[in-house]
């Protein structure tokens, strides 16, 4: 049994090394990354259907609102006195619903409105840690038949943005939502070790099973199927925040009104002007309001990356992550680009459902002709790291961190050295002339799928050229809003996709789960029996050894055997931030924290 009194349990340094062995993130934002979800991706198959509902509801709606929207650089409506905070992450997000977010954009968002039990903060020397959030302390006890008990003490006094107390009850209320198949989150396998989740998501039991209780107002049970080594971090994680019922229920758009829009974080929604901004104010019922830093925090939305540079120049935006790639090299030459850790990787992935890419031998030919080298050194030039494998560096292997990680263990699936490029374009052709296609001869036409943003832009070209020139096929490019782009890529509705993923721990699950048979992230609409094995496997022990056994087995099948996807590179983390601000803190897992900044 241990006990958390408010000690940091893990962190990050300022230079981006890991100090302990877990750490936590959400997934891609609309213009870098996607999303991140991982571990446990056994969502009911009929919850793809319902989200596609939901999803397209949505959709609809914020179409209509977005008629209204600003224009870029909208009359800033905080006051011209204090300190007002004006930041560019992304575009209009898909969702700002915790449980059914997953983009990175969208849960820096939620993490400056919500709080889980547990949280990140800033340990004064740049270090994001892990500390006690909504929860004052937590007991863990191991019990006789394997499972696992957590009792979870709230903080006295806590309270969400309109006054009212923050309950044991409402934790319970968020969590059997994101476990229920209605709901159709994506991250709804985030729980999973929970007791009666299974169960709950393949819809023969009711979300009301699930292991967790409200003992009392101030007191929750948690009760686990297994010692899940991350869960400390999953109760940070933004799809495990608490939300209101009462204010859930009022209304599908509930999250578009600042009146229905009621959380427990630091700050307060007080505007969404649609395609334009997304307005916060310090939110006066926080426990800790006094300490925080700025009165107002805008998050202007824009996905031209031309835009968000002349903004920040000007002085009109405080903090940008995106740039036009042709810039990017000036502005690290001149120190204003900062580059940050990031643990994760870009990709294409394949519809495997498609008629001319349900082939592995094809997906794999495509893979091979990617010039790694030349789109990290002529295209993003942010430092990131050609990709030859799918869990990216960095990533804790058995030994946990110090020792080697689990990409050095799993070793290269396809060679990375630039010497070995025309080797492997051979063997590609090689591929294609046995399938039927020498020098491309016959081959349809081929669609691939990205959203508007400058790098994913080049990015494509790129692949484009390369295709077309390595393999004689023609490839043509569809570029499509972020929204729209998501849903499209989730239903399936392309040949090859740009992707990205970003951990949300530091375990391969985080990577590997998601290609589980009907996971909420299974973009590759992929379905391998061998492969689903594995990760039962991997879940179904606390052995590290044969933990990690099972997860290398389970990318063995993924990449060395499927090619379901195609990695190009591990990612950083490119930003900058106003010099004048200070107390920014960040995870090599997506998320920025601005509550507690300064002016210097």
């Amino acid at each position: 049994m241990s006990r958390v009194t408010g000690q940091p349990a893990i962190y990050w340094t300022n230079k981006g090394s890991l100090g302990i062995s877990f750490f936590l993130t959400e997934e891609l934002m609309n213009t870098s990354v996607d999303s991140h979800l991982s571990c446990g991706a056994k969502k009911h198959k009929g919850g793809n259907v319902m989200r596609r509902k939901f999803m397209s509801m949505a959709l609809t709606a914020a179409m209509v609102l977005s008629m209204a929207a600003t224009p870029v650089f909208a009359e800033d409506t905080a006051s011209d006195e204090g300190f007002n905070l004006n930041l560019c992450i992304a575009s209009e997000p898909q969702t700002i619903d915790p449980a059914l977010n997953s983009a990175v954009d969208g849960a820096i968002m939620c993490n400056h409105m919500f709080e889980g039990l547990v949280k990140w903060v800033n340990d004064g020397e740049g270090n994001a840690v892990t500390a006690p959030g909504q929860a004052e302390s937590w007991e863990k006890t191991e019990n006789e038949d394997g499972t696992v008990t957590y009792t979870v003490k709230l903080r006295d006094g806590i309270k969400w943005s309109d006054g009212q107390a923050v309950t044991a009850g409402d934790f319970v209320y968020a969590w059997q939502r994101l476990a229920n198949p209605e709901t159709a989150a994506d991250y709804c396998y985030m729980i999973d070790m929970v007791k009666g989740y299974d169960v709950i998501a393949d819809g023969s039991a009711d979300p009301s099973t699930l292991g967790i209780t409200a003992v009392d107002d101030q007191t929750l049970q948690i009760d686990l199927t297994y010692d899940c080594p991350y869960f400390e971090e999953i109760m940070a994680f933004p799809a495990t925040f608490p939300v209101r019922q009462d204010m859930v229920e009022s209304s599908d758009n509930w999250t578009f009104d600042p009146s229905t829009y009621i959380g427990n974080g630091p700050y307060k929604m007080t505007e969404w002007s649609h395609n334009a901004y997304i307005s916060m104010e310090k939110n006066e019922n926080y426990y800790d309001y006094e300490n925080l830093g700025p009165d107002t925090i805008k998050f202007t939305l824009l996905d031209d990356n031309n835009a968000m540079l002349k903004g920040y120049n000007n002085g009109e935006l405080d903090f940008i992550e995106n740039l036009p790639v042709d810039e990017i090299p000036t502005y690290l030459a001149s120190g204003e680009l900062e580059i940050g850790d990031y643990l994760g990787t870009y990709y294409v992935c394949f519809n495997t459902e498609d008629e001319v890419f349900s082939d592995p031998n094809i997906r794999k030919a495509f893979s091979l002709v990617i010039d790694r080298n030349y789109i990290v050194e002529n295209v993003s030039q942010a430092g990131e790291v050609p990709a030859d494998g799918y869990v990216p560096n960095g990533v804790n292997d058995a030994a946990g961190a110090g020792s080697d990680d689990f990409r050095t263990v799993g070793g290269e699936y396809y060679s990375v050295a630039e010497e070995d490029y025309e080797k492997n374009c051979e063997e590609a052709r090689q591929i294609l002339a046995d399938a039927g296609y020498p020098n491309g001869e016959g081959f349809p036409t081929v669609e691939y799928l990205y959203n508007t943003d400058d790098k994913h832009k080049k990015i494509a070209e790129a692949l484009q050229n390369m295709w077309q020139k390595e393999l004689g096929v023609t490839v043509n490019l569809d570029n499509q809003d972020w929204n729209v782009f998501l849903q499209n890529r989730k239903d399936g509705n392309y040949q090859i996709a740009r992707n990205g993923w970003i951990a949300d721990y530091n375990d391969p699950c985080s990577f590997l789960d998601m290609w589980y048979t009907d996971g909420g992230n299974n973009d590759a609409q992929y379905s391998n029996p061998d492969y689903d094995a594995q990760i039962d496997a991997a879940k179904a022990t606390s052995d590290p050894e044969e933990r990690m056994k099972a997860f290398h087995e389970a990318e063995d099948i993924l990449i060395g055997q499927d090619s379901v996807l195609a990695p190009i590179y591990f990612y950083t983390q490119p930003y900058m931030l106003n010099p004048d601000i200070d107390g920014m803190y960040y995870t090599p897992l997506g998320y920025f924290f601005f509550g507690y900044t300064s002016k210097k």
